[in-house]
């Protein structure tokens, strides 16, 4: 009787299942996963209850924390910029207690440096409509810095109003603006590398630049030369590990800015693979911007490949108090939420796109290591030079000789300054060439154009 009663339950639990299994559309057992922090009743984290609500409010709170200290934090590297290489100086004038003509308004902006239209005071936005402000006298760019309407760049000031030190965020290579207030001013577009942006020139203009000459072993002039001859939109953030100045032919050995967006899903964050994106930021951080944190990397003790690295210590480097290593978390956290933008409307033909999908994803074989979504590779994305076809100069700069496979979304952005870690190809049409040629795929001139109208709409 027992077995009998058994049996007629379970044979009760099945028709159950059965039945759910029915109206639900899905095999029984295999519950629907509820999409979280989406649009939506199923997403509405208001409905969270318990650890749940911990991961969303923790996720909010890294993502403000993380937006704050990518536009804003310094480190402590004014230390160094301001204290160091008086560069506050030389943007303030003579006439303002510094040295030089100062930097006005006018010359920022042709150095690429921005100004975020949603910091400027009423008052000052009602001037500057009116014709009111003085884009020639400096004294308007110490006005902009007291806003914190330049992007990037932080002003100290003394209890009088006079500058005392100035230091730079991340947000100085890593963000522009939309222009939509006036050219150079505008809403902010953090993750966009701000491919105007003059870095070199803007050091170069630092009174004291001992600090350089000291570490790379070199004159005044030399270290202003090397400066200059980086252009805009161009960085080399090996130059004070190796001391090499210049690439093959003699041209800067600078590469162009990367963008910080679509880096989620994304192993590692630069043109040559140093690490990932926690691990770039500690390095620009600390060795770069110059801040005071901690940062370990025992393969810059290499006195061979990173004789300036290993003179200056940067293989381990120690600061108290520790002003990096707690903001890193939330950092990468922010970075990893910027999407990559889409192309505007009517930038690419959506037709001949489709067909270059196609292409993509065969004849040219760019989906082997371009792989959809992130496109580029899951794992370790890494290439020698021989294989993509280009010199190895920049790949031996790095720990693993080797290049990165870089994503390819928002590449409309990335335009302006050419393709590839220093802007080589100036144009998709060049880069489609160029892999047709060293890969001998043999595209026709339709299919070469429909690839390129794909990658436009990446």
């Amino acid at each position: 009787m027992r077995k009998l009663l058994t049996l007629i339950a379970f044979a009760a639990i099945a028709g159950i299942l059965l039945l759910s299994s029915a109206a639900t559309g899905r095999p029984a057992g295999q519950d629907q996963v509820q999409p979280v922090g989406t649009t939506g009743a199923a997403g509405d984290h208001r409905n969270l209850a318990g650890f749940d609500a911990q991961i969303r409010a923790n996720a909010d709170r890294m993502l403000e924390e993380g937006r704050q200290i990518f536009r804003f934090d310094t480190f402590g590297d004014e230390a160094y910029w301001g204290d160091q290489l008086q560069l506050h100086r030389a943007v303030v004038g003579a006439k303002l207690g510094g040295v030089g003509p100062g930097l006005s308004p006018k010359m920022a902006l042709s150095l690429g440096l921005k100004v975020d239209a949603d910091a400027l005071p009423p008052d000052l936005v009602t001037a500057i409509k009116a014709g009111n402000v003085d884009l020639d006298d400096p004294a308007s760019t110490v006005a902009l810095l007291k806003a914190r309407a330049v992007v990037g760049v932080s002003a100290f000031l003394n209890p009088d109003g006079s500058a005392r030190s100035v230091g730079i965020q991340c947000a100085l290579c890593h963000s522009t603006v939309d222009d939509s207030f006036a050219p150079g001013i505008g809403h902010r577009l953090d993750g966009w590398p701000n491919r105007d942006l003059n870095v070199g020139e803007i050091v170069a203009l630092a009174p004291n630049l001992k600090p350089l000459t000291d570490l790379l072993g070199v004159d005044d002039p030399a270290v202003r030369k090397v400066l200059k001859s980086w252009g805009p939109g161009r960085y080399d953030a090996e130059l004070n590990q190796d001391g090499k100045a210049a690439g093959p032919k003699g041209r800067s050995a600078a590469t162009v800015l990367p963008a910080a967006f679509g880096l989620a899903g994304v192993n590692l964050h630069t043109y040559s693979g140093w690490g990932a994106v926690p691990y770039w930021n500690a390095y620009v951080a600390n060795t770069q911007m110059h801040g005071k944190g901690t940062f370990f990397d025992p393969r810059l003790k290499d006195k061979d490949r990173f004789p300036v690295a290993a003179k200056a210590g940067y293989a381990d480097v120690r600061n108290t108090p520790d002003l990096i290593t707690p903001k890193l978390a939330a950092l990468q956290y922010y970075q990893l939420s910027i999407p990559p933008p889409a192309p505007p409307a009517g930038s690419f033909d959506a037709q001949s796109a489709q067909r270059g999908k196609s292409v993509f994803e065969s004849q040219a074989k760019c989906s082997t290591c371009h792989v959809p979504p992130i496109f580029s590779e899951p794992g370790w994305s890494m290439h020698k030079a021989d294989e993509i076809g280009i010199d190895e100069f920049q790949s031996d700069r790095s720990p693993d000789k080797r290049y990165r496979t870089t994503p390819l979304r928002g590449l409309f952005v990335r335009a302006k300054g050419g393709f590839y870690h220093d802007g080589r190809f100036p144009t998709l049409a060049a880069v489609v060439d160029h892999y047709n040629d060293h890969l001998k795929l043999n595209l026709n001139a339709q299919q070469k154009a429909d690839l390129i109208e794909f990658l436009k709409s990446l």
